[in-house]
């Protein structure tokens, strides 16, 4: 699994493939005021990325790969900052 959690970060490390996605959810759900540490990613499956538009979660870190950098990173830092739900994210 590429997901860790400790004291409200979420880490999205390495590959994230699809059967991340249930796990992800959870946590997104379970730790209030989450914030998703992107430093270490590498790719995310497109059920992740979904889920991190819904979920619009605070992110940090800039991930390495030119098309998650470029292109999903500034949506996803745009509609965190568009939020304005208590905690920083979307209810899922």
């Amino acid at each position: 699994m590429s997901i860790r959690i400790e004291l409200g970060l979420v880490h999205l490390e390495g590959a994230c493939p699809v059967g991340d996605a249930e796990p992800l959810l959870a946590a997104l759900q379970s730790v209030p005021e989450v914030v998703v540490d992107l430093s270490t990613t590498t790719r995310l499956h497109l059920a992740v990325v979904q889920l991190l538009l819904v979920a619009r979660p605070a992110v940090r870190g800039v991930p390495a790969d030119p098309f998650l950098r470029d292109h999903i990173l500034p949506k996803l830092r745009q509609l965190s900052a568009q939020d304005t739900m208590p905690g920083g994210g979307a209810s899922v």
